[in-house]
């Protein structure tokens, strides 16, 4: 992801917050299935390394866009919280982009925040 344009990296991320979000729910129905209702264990069988590989790439993602956009420490610590409870990568993705965050300028300085020359 290094090498990629600024504006695919946040394409990427957005992609991945969302694809994390419900895969953490299938997760969880899959955790329901096997634990509670004892009927099946292919929900996490399925699920889990589904929403292994989304974590990783939702943490490695933010974790760009921490450097390029230069983030707030405490916006990077929220990006980071939010994997932990199902569809909250969904919120941040949209908090995020609300708050300027996840828009990309060209031209900007790079020791611009994003959030500033936003104008949020």
């Amino acid at each position: 992801m290094n090498g990629s344009a600024p504006s695919a990296r946040i394409r990427i991320f957005r992609v991945l917050a969302i694809a994390e979000g419900f895969s953490w729910a299938a997760l969880l129905i899959g955790m329901i299935l096997k634990w509670v209702t004892r009927t099946t264990e292919l929900g996490v069988e399925i699920a889990g390394p589904l929403h292994g590989a989304f974590f990783i790439g939702y943490g490695l993602a933010a974790l760009s866009l921490w450097g390029l956009q230069r983030w707030p420490f405490r916006v990077a610590v929220l990006a980071g919280l939010s994997a932990v409870l199902p569809f909250a990568t969904v919120w941040f993705e949209r908090w995020a982009g609300r708050h300027g965050y996840l828009t990309f300028t060209r031209g900007r300085d790079a020791s611009t925040p994003a959030r500033a020359s936003a104008g949020t």
